[in-house]
């Protein structure tokens, strides 16, 4: 097969309406756009969630109640099985030192320390938040726990 062999798959490509070219085309006089109207005309285009001038759905719901979601605190989730890969005998644990081992990205508010897995290292861990059955496998190992 070479270049020149090549061809689109059948009914990939269309050919491109030219609309206003005659009434023979079927896109003549009016264009496919009918007669009059908001769409008829040129630089038409109606906003998302536009109706009509009806009042909009959003207006005519009530409006009720509190969202408190954007006032939550959220939390990087970091597990003792975790610690106890990317640590070494003896390290600090802080934010600082989960983010330069790759185990908090991202924009969060607070670091929480979980239970899941098993520490044989001795760890310094400091951070906003250590669940119970964290701490004490983490003390259980030697390690200590300063909660920020």
């Amino acid at each position: 097969m070479k270049l020149h062999d090549l061809s689109p798959t059948p009914g990939s490509r269309h050919r491109r309406r030219r609309v206003g070219r005659g009434e023979s085309s079927g896109l003549g006089k009016t264009s496919g756009k009918g007669h009059k109207g908001q769409q008829s005309r040129s630089g038409a285009s109606i906003r998302p969630g536009f109706e009509g001038g009806q009042m909009p759905l959003a207006r005519r719901l009530p409006k009720k109640g509190f969202n408190n979601a954007q006032f939550k605190t959220k939390f990087a989730i970091v597990n003792v099985r975790d610690l106890e890969a990317k640590f070494s005998d003896g390290d600090m644990v802080n934010e600082e030192s989960l983010r330069a081992c790759g185990l908090v990205q991202g924009i969060y508010d607070a670091v929480k320390v979980l239970g899941n897995g098993d520490l044989a290292k001795k760890l310094t861990v400091d951070v906003d938040k250590v669940s119970a059955s964290a701490k004490e496998k983490i003390e259980k190992a030697g390690g200590s726990v300063a909660e920020s």
